[in-house]
């Protein structure tokens, strides 16, 4: 257990680093949320008001955040980490501590690249990262729902059920329940958005 609480503080800590506000204050001398309607300290505003590089090093940076403390997590394991249900402590440190990082007074970002980090840190189990990949896709491409606030939202609730039945196939509890933290921890901070609520479209691949 000692290890676990190790590992998830180190998540948390490396998850409340939140580096659209370091990058952009490196290479463009402001805060960039300032400039978004949403406030939030992520990939897109990084990409949009900080421009390409600032974007490309936000989003490898979240990345890495997420995955480097799961990954050495698993590597310092006995092979059998990820079944005990207690590394959904592990798996969901980074991406809470993005959503409510402790260097900013909780108030952070909504976590996706941070989430997608996490999960990539599971490799070579890489069914949990498909299935998030898969979902924002599907939402993105075929069954496209606009805003982007929205489909935050329907992605993560259609990752999260097919991760509890995959879940629960495989014996993957603790990701399943890491998981539903990530997923409560990003609905939270979504709700709190102070973004224009606009009003959601849906359009089919074919119907466009």
């Amino acid at each position: 257990m000692v290890r676990i609480v190790i590992y998830a503080l180190l998540g948390y800590v490396s998850g409340s680093v939140l580096y659209a506000r370091f990058w952009a204050k490196i290479l463009k001398k402001e805060d960039i949320t300032l400039k978004s309607g949403d406030r939030n300290p992520g990939t897109t505003n990084a990409f949009k008001y900080g421009g390409f590089l600032c974007g490309f090093l936000t989003l490898v940076c979240d990345i890495l955040k997420g995955f480097i403390p799961v990954k050495l997590y698993l590597m310092g394991g006995d092979g059998f980490a990820i079944f005990d249900w207690r590394f959904a402590l592990v798996l969901c440190a980074p991406v809470v501590g993005h959503v409510f990082p402790v260097f900013y007074n909780f108030s952070g970002g909504k976590g996706i690249a941070a989430t997608f980090g996490v999960l990539l840190g599971l490799l070579p189990v890489f069914e949990p990262v498909f299935i998030m990949a898969l979902s924002f896709i599907f939402f993105s491409l075929i069954l496209k729902i606009s805003p982007h606030f929205y489909r935050t939202i329907v992605s993560y609730i259609a990752a999260l059920l097919a991760l509890g039945v995959f879940g629960a196939n495989k014996d993957l509890a603790s990701v399943a329940i890491g998981f539903s933290i990530i997923s409560i921890a990003v609905g939270y901070r979504l709700y709190k958005s102070p973004e224009e609520r606009k009003k959601v479209r849906i359009n089919l691949l074919w119907m466009r």
